[in-house]
């Protein structure tokens, strides 16, 4: 395909930035003609989609399978209280057309998975990781090598936030040299159990945009492997060199990632079955809901968040531990009642589950996404965050 060239009505609206060294009418020709998808459209992604449509990319492909909800809307700059309830990238999709009609979207609405990331990776010329969950950011990484494109990674948590770009076809790094396999579940809590405060988004948001043009302008150094720290508490940014991991298992010379396996990007806690009639480490919402309503009495339902989540909503049944005191209290915990242990996910709670049944406890079992599931599937009244 032939590269297009600027219009007038482009020129005019590109101006305070063509006239930087570096840029000029041709690094923004080069703009124009440049298709970069960007995965996930949430805190990172919203001053990511709107810088670099202002800033004159000719395609942007938005990846993201969510709606919109309340609790999106303290950072999520690109939507509002009237988008609630409607696709992330139909409604990011109109806000870039509003904001500038020369950039083209695309959107895939059913997000990145396993089956389709090697064939909408390819599609583009830079991958762009703004997503919030760990199977998804490796299996970016992942997708990203195998389809020789560079990936703009970032992420964010209570008050601090990281940057890095991942080039290893270019003699760069990739994201499993700097960490090679992903955490056991719940061991890391994500933004929606830990928090994190909005405009942190903005930054490293925003930091990643002006990553992602530095490096197709070819502005400045490469920025390859170089992973950007900030504390927002102290206001520092922290740059290190994260060195090329000879024995990656994705990228090194004898590799063990040579295609996208589906199940390397689930949090999976046992490969083996129960028995028929042993609980499972975990059960759906509905079958949760189902238990207490059927047999309260034989129940016993653990909340294990925080105060200040409990604070924000709770199941009445509940009787709230917070994580970091279940070794203390395990004890004191009914071992001639079913167990059901919740949090925010289901990420914590699950490791609580397996750390009660290494203490003993062998009726007790995970409720599968945590109170939000509650929330969306049975109890609607309940506020969600």
């Amino acid at each position: 395909m032939s590269e297009q060239n600027l219009t007038d009505a482009e020129i005019t609206r590109y101006s305070r930035q063509t006239i930087l060294p570096g840029v000029g009418l041709e690094g923004q020709r080069k703009l124009k003609n440049r298709r970069v998808l960007v995965v996930g459209a949430g805190g990172l992604g919203s001053p990511v989609l709107l810088y670099l449509a202002a800033g004159g990319l000719g395609t942007l492909g938005i990846a993201d399978p969510d709606t919109v909800t309340t609790h999106n809307l303290q950072r999520q700059i690109i939507h509002d209280t009237p988008s609630e309830g409607e696709r992330k990238v139909t409604v990011a999709r109109q806000k870039i057309e509003a904001l500038n009609p020369h950039t083209k979207t695309i959107e895939h609405s059913t997000g990145i998975t396993p089956e389709n990331a090697l064939g909408i990776f390819s599609e583009y010329d830079l991958i762009i990781d703004a997503t919030d969950n760990f199977p998804t950011r490796f299996l970016n990484n992942d997708a990203a090598y195998l389809a020789g494109k560079p990936l703009v990674s970032g992420s964010i948590l209570r008050f601090e936030g990281q940057f890095a770009l991942f080039d290893p076809n270019r003699s760069g790094p990739c994201y499993r040299c700097l960490f090679p396999r992903m955490p056991e579940p719940g061991s890391v809590p994500n933004c929606a159990e830990a928090g994190v405060l909005g405009a942190l988004a903005g930054i490293i948001g925003s930091a990643q945009a002006f990553l992602a043009i530095r490096y197709l302008l070819g502005i400045g150094d490469a920025a390859l492997g170089k992973l950007t720290v900030y504390r927002g508490t102290e206001n520092q940014f922290r740059t290190l060199q994260v060195k090329k991991d000879p024995d990656c298992p994705l990228c090194s010379a004898k590799p063990e990632i040579m295609e996208i396996d589906p199940q390397n990007y689930q949090w999976q806690c046992s490969s083996e079955a129960p028995a028929e009639d042993e609980l499972p480490l975990e059960i759906p919402v509905r079958e949760a809901a189902e238990r207490l309503r059927a047999a309260p009495e034989s129940h016993f339902l653990l909340d294990v968040r925080e105060p200040g989540e409990w604070d924000l909503v709770r199941i009445p049944e509940a009787q709230l531990i917070p994580m970091g005191n279940i070794a203390d209290q395990a004890e004191a915990l009914p071992r001639d009642k079913t167990i059901l242990v919740h949090c925010h996910h289901g990420m914590r709670s699950l490791r609580v589950t397996q750390f009660l049944r290494q203490k003993g406890f062998s009726t007790v079992t995970n409720i599968a996404g945590g109170i939000d599931a509650w929330a969306r599937e049975i109890d609607p009244s309940l506020p969600r965050y």
